[in-house]
């Protein structure tokens, strides 16, 4: 196994609740809707050359399989977002343990705007403006007179939370805000809306324009590509998260360690985010 993608957070505990037993071959993924197209790749490409194993993937968003991970029903939660630590609380109090991270892939959350919009970038600011409510007006950014129509996520969402504390820094969002179930929709709409704006993962921007974002009115916009991402400049990089309670074993290992080679991060790349590292 590749321990630079992983983190360990705790010392192991007693063999009890070890995930993914090899006897069964069956595995269960649950959690982020921004990961759950990927992580149904990894799982045909797995199974057509491991057909003695099964690999079940459901989204639900990031909060959803954090949940079943606490709660013992999933063998491995992907998530957008970290775990925090109320979180890993609760795994500690259930499995003596705070978990195990794998960093599986990078992502550009990026800002959608609709092709027919005119503005070309936006600070960290003025997307905390627009999402807050302070900003409602294109006009107050030097686009056209028209009110700004604003999607999101729903708050189960991985998504949701890691934009709300890294551009929102930890303000809530505007009441009128559109709650989409999953990025695609988010980018649906958008699509639709001439004065719409959403965000979400970068994989999803098909049908409309990513906005280049500024860390700060003083700072070089960023587009959310891969040497953006990769170098860290673009100010929404982050990464994509799996998570097992205790340490991976037996087939959930094999499938993790499949996830970090380059077979299985070639995909992260035809999906359309960014290799982990």
């Amino acid at each position: 196994m590749n321990l630079s993608n992983f983190k360990f957070l705790a010392p192991l505990a007693a063999a009890a609740a070890l995930m993914g037993a090899a006897s069964s071959q069956t595995i269960t993924v649950k959690g982020s809707d921004t990961m759950v197209i990927m992580a149904q790749r990894w799982a045909e490409a797995y199974m057509a050359k491991h057909p003695g194993t099964a690999v079940q993937v459901t989204g639900g968003g990031s909060g959803t399989g954090i949940s079943a991970l606490i709660n013992g029903t999933t063998d491995i939660c992907n998530s957008s977002r970290p775990m925090k630590s109320a979180e890993r609380a609760k795994l500690k109090e259930r499995y003596a343990t705070l978990g195990f991270e794998i960093k599986s892939a990078k992502d550009g959350l990026s800002v959608y705007l609709n092709d027919a919009n005119n503005i070309q970038e936006l600070t960290l600011a003025q997307i905390k403006d627009i999402y807050t409510g302070k900003t409602t007006n294109w006009k107050q950014l030097g686009g056209p007179d028209a009110k700004i129509i604003v999607y999101g996520r729903e708050n189960n969402s991985g998504t949701y939370v890691f934009f709300k504390d890294n551009v929102l820094d930890g303000a809530d969002y505007m009441p009128g805000m559109q709650s989409m179930p999953g990025t695609a929709a988010v980018v649906n709409a958008v699509a639709k809306d001439k004065n719409g704006i959403g965000y979400g993962g970068a994989a999803y921007a098909k049908g409309i324009r990513e906005a280049k974002v500024k860390k700060d009115a003083g700072s070089p916009a960023y587009a959310p590509t891969e040497a953006n991402v990769k170098s860290g400049v673009y100010p929404l990089s982050r990464y994509l998260y799996m998570y097992t309670a205790q340490r991976p074993s037996g087939a959930v290992k094999e499938y993790i360690d499949w996830i970090l080679s380059s077979e299985g991060q070639a995909i992260v790349t035809q999906v359309g985010y960014f290799p982990a590292k």
